[in-house]
């Protein structure tokens, strides 16, 4: 099987100069780049760059795929909209990192599948993940919790090792985050088992008159720099922290969990668990569902053989004309009509059927083609 790596990287707050272009093209001649973006995929050789000096130099996010079973989300933030002590509180370990340099923190997400050998295309998911970016750039510290799972899961943590705070709004991930942990393999379970410690989110829509009545009581030289920098720059990064300025400051007080901060050994024993037992719903739900089926089935069936008593002489003569055609299509019809006779003859007259069927075979003995047909509908 030959090898897939892809490459995405993303530029967000600003666009790369044409000189930033020009140095990614010289470790490029096929990457597709533009002003926003590096795309390239490999089934030979592999990248040149140093996909971490890129994301504090150039890009705020950045996707790696191989077939081997290796996924990387990289999500870089200006340091004042996250702070690097807090997502270390979340992500230290291999599987979910993080660093800071330069006045950016950089977060790392690592999945890894033992079991390798798959052959997903690229294209199009780094676009379903980079939502996540905006939540983090809000304030909302549900990507890092979900990294702090995925360490758990890979058995970064000890059993002992409690949980860092819970955000809220667990149990209504967002499509972006739904997305990160599908892409990054997280039981979807130790996630379920996860939110019940997760206090119900409140909604952060922005009122505009609200927003506009905070906007004019701040500073003018302050209003001055951050227009500056998004018109001078199309540095968008002021803009989002701005809004997180006014969404703490507007925040509802969440309702806290119930349950004590819990520790990897009891997350993940609740997930296997839950799955256990959401097996168990799932296979009693496919049972009750067969066995629905299958009564309405045996219903029409009888109402069919209803339908069909008094007709038994049209019936056999009906097969003995279809047999006699020599067409395997025929040989189906027949057999379908030779199955309603047998279970018409097994309300009453059972002898009579194995009588009719043991002629039929001595008459046309020498259709193989048929006998053979007959002996494997257990007829």
């Amino acid at each position: 099987m030959s090898e897939y790596q892809y490459y995405e990287f993303q530029a967000i707050d600003r666009p790369l100069t044409s000189k930033e272009m020009g140095e990614l093209r010289d470790y490029s001649s096929r990457a597709r780049i533009t002003a926003t973006s590096f795309v390239n995929d490999y089934s030979y050789g592999s990248f040149k760059g140093d996909e971490d000096a890129w994301m504090v130099q150039y890009f705020d996010a950045f996707l790696y795929l191989a077939n081997w079973g290796t996924h990387v989300l990289k999500l870089r933030l200006p340091s004042r909209l996250l702070d690097p002590t807090i997502a270390g509180n979340y992500c230290g370990g291999d599987a979910a990192a993080v660093w800071a340099k330069s006045g950016k923190v950089i977060l790392s997400f690592v999945s890894e599948d033992e079991d390798g050998d798959e052959w997903i295309e690229g294209e199009g998911h780094l676009s379903s993940l980079v939502g996540v970016r905006a939540e983090l750039a809000r304030g909302d510290l549900r990507a890092l919790y979900l990294g702090w799972l995925l360490q758990a899961q890979t058995g970064e943590l000890d059993d002992d090792d409690v949980e860092p705070p819970v955000p809220p709004g667990m149990g209504q991930l967002t499509g972006s985050l739904a997305a990160m942990a599908e892409f990054l393999r997280i039981d979807s379970d130790l996630v379920h088992v996860a939110a019940q410690g997760s206090a119900a989110m409140q909604t952060d829509d922005v009122d505009r008159g609200e927003l506009r009545a905070w906007i004019a009581g701040l500073p003018v030289h302050e209003k001055d720099e951050i227009l500056a920098n998004a018109i001078v720059d199309g540095d968008r990064a002021h803009l989002a922290e701005l809004l997180q300025r006014y969404l703490r400051q507007h925040a509802v007080a969440e309702a806290g969990p119930s349950t004590e901060p819990r520790t990897v050994g009891q997350l993940l024993g609740a997930a296997e668990d839950y799955a256990n037992e959401r097996m168990r719903a799932e296979a009693e739900k496919r049972a009750k569902e067969k066995a629905r089926r299958e009564k309405e089935a045996a219903i029409a069936r009888a109402k069919r053989l209803d339908d069909l008593v008094g007709s038994e002489a049209k019936l056999w003569a009906k097969v003995d004309d279809l047999v006699a055609s020599k067409q395997p299509k025929n040989y189906d019809l027949a057999l379908r009509i030779l199955a309603d006779l047998r279970d018409l003859a097994a309300r009453g007259t059972p002898d009579d059927f194995r009588l009719r069927i043991e002629a039929l075979r001595a008459a046309h003995a020498r259709k193989t083609t048929f006998i053979q047909r007959l002996r494997k509908a257990g007829l």
